[in-house]
């Protein structure tokens, strides 16, 4: 049996409300993306987490740090839960990554890597590991907090699900959203992308 995992969504920052792929550079909460994060620490308090990690990025650590303001957790950063990165074409936007740059037709392909870029491939791996190092960690007794981003969440999730992360796109992560998930010994997607506590 596995540790019991909740998968969280960054809070807002600018770049989703303007339609922007930020990926790995560094953006800071919105005043939504932090009340949301707050929202989130009301019920998170209740599910008596034995841990929580996020990724390095501030986003991931400033949301993961209100929403367990009411635990004496302390939020552990692990490198491999950030977000895919593309290189060159950070902060353009999505309408002209597909317009002018055939990103998204280009993805279907896993190994393709934008210019200095990542490929899906390589994102859905690192994540999917980082997630069974953590199952290593933890009892099936245990339930741990994941902060993480919708691209490298969609990967690890289709990796695991379907072996094929190419269908990241099936798993849209809204901002705080919580997914429960189990990584052993079979994959499961427990429940998916619930915003209710917010």
């Amino acid at each position: 049996m596995s540790t019991r995992f909740f998968l969280m969504r960054h809070g807002q920052i600018k770049a989703n409300k303007s339609g922007h792929w930020h990926g790995s550079t560094d953006s800071p909460l919105t005043f939504t993306g932090r009340r949301q994060a707050r929202r989130a620490s009301k019920h998170v308090a209740t599910l008596n987490f034995s841990a929580v990690y996020a990724s390095p990025l501030d986003r991931c650590q400033h949301t993961a740090r209100l929403a367990t303001r009411k635990t004496e957790l302390e939020v552990q950063v692990i490198d491999d839960l950030q977000e895919m990165s593309i290189g060159d074409w950070e902060g353009i936007s999505f309408r002209s990554l597909n317009d002018d740059h055939d990103l998204f037709s280009n993805l279907k392909d896993p190994d393709y890597q934008p210019p200095q870029g990542e490929s899906l491939r390589t994102v859905g791996g690192r994540v999917k590991r980082a997630l069974q190092d953590i199952d290593q960690r933890h009892g099936p007794e245990e339930t741990v907090l994941i902060v993480s981003h919708g691209v490298a969440m969609g990967c690890a999730v289709a990796d695991m699900l379907h072996n094929d992360v190419t269908r990241w796109r099936d798993y849209h992560f809204d901002n705080c959203s919580l997914t429960e998930l189990l990584v052993s010994p079979e994959p499961l997607v427990v429940s998916f992308n619930q915003t209710s506590h917010l």
